[in-house]
């Protein structure tokens, strides 16, 4: 059992827990995601890590509830536990990797959607503790959606909180605050990072292609085992089959075919949707997920 250590609400709907882990703290790095049960029947939720202690042997995920698992889960509280914890899942950042003499010559702007600011946050601390100072777009539906601000200013750069409705910050979509950074205030950025709803990642895609900067994108479509078995999670990236949980989740947003994408998730969560995409994708649907009789 994986002890709840500290539990909060961070908004209406979105819930912040530190999680005793001490093996998945030992070894993820940021990008990474763990898969969650909250007992031996629940549903496996992949969650992206947002933060991690070694020395204390955490991990913190954040959750929103727009289902049955995950409004379950917002009932627990500091002391209950989880059944399990899987992890760490998914390839690090590549900023991880990079060389880091190369990775401090860069301009490096992320762009937070909603729920994505956790797993943003995570590669922003990263960053500050390598000597590398990134910007940060936050953005949300309304102020009260607004997550992780203050902790995003100690590490960050510049932070440029956005809302849609104008109750907070800049008014607009996170594409318009990234357009004014650019081409009205005279930012230059190397790299874009946009974690987020996979339709916003989608238009900043297309912005950040018209301003001419490289982009990361953090796929979290559907997944079911998180270990490349049932291929819930497939994508096509630039004309070839990935599969988020083992190829990523991080891919070249310029290259990510997001309407495939958006609609095979839609198709994905009917049995007769699983059918079809089986028959239509043959042996690249692969099949462990036990939904596809595969």
């Amino acid at each position: 059992m994986y002890k709840i250590v500290k539990a909060m609400e961070l908004a209406s709907s979105i819930v912040y827990f530190d999680v005793e882990a001490p093996r998945v703290a030992a070894s993820c790095l940021p990008g990474q995601f763990v898969i969650v049960r909250m007992d031996a029947d629940s549903e496996r939720i992949p969650l992206t890590i947002c933060d991690y202690d070694r020395e204390k042997g955490t991990v913190t995920i954040v959750i929103q509830t727009i289902g049955a698992g995950t409004m379950k889960m917002k009932q627990l509280k500091e002391g209950d536990a989880f059944h399990d914890f899987v992890g760490p899942l998914g390839k690090p950042s590549e900023f991880c990797s990079e060389d880091l003499a190369t990775l401090k010559e860069k301009k490096i702007i992320f762009v937070a959607g909603g729920l994505g600011t956790a797993p943003v946050y995570p590669q922003v601390k990263w960053l500050h503790k390598q000597g590398v100072q990134a910007d940060v777009i936050i953005g949300a539906k309304t102020k009260d959606l607004l997550i992780l601000e203050e902790e995003m200013k100690a590490v960050a750069g510049e932070v440029f909180p956005t809302t849609d409705d104008g109750s907070y910050g800049r008014a607009g979509m996170v594409t318009n605050t990234l357009k004014d950074l650019v081409e009205k205030e005279g930012k230059h950025y190397d790299v874009c990072v946009a974690i987020g709803p996979m339709i916003m990642m989608k238009f900043v895609c297309l912005t950040t292609k018209e301003l001419g900067i490289p982009t990361i994108v953090s796929m979290n479509p559907i997944m079911v085992d998180g270990t490349g078995m049932c291929g819930a999670c497939r994508l096509t990236v630039d004309g070839e089959v990935k599969f988020a949980c083992v190829d990523g989740p991080e891919f070249d947003g310029h290259k990510v075919d997001f309407d495939q994408a958006m609609k095979r998730m839609t198709i994905y969560k009917t049995a007769e949707g699983r059918a079809l995409l089986k028959a239509q994708e043959g042996d690249t649907h692969h099949g462990g997920c036990g939904n596809c009789e595969g």
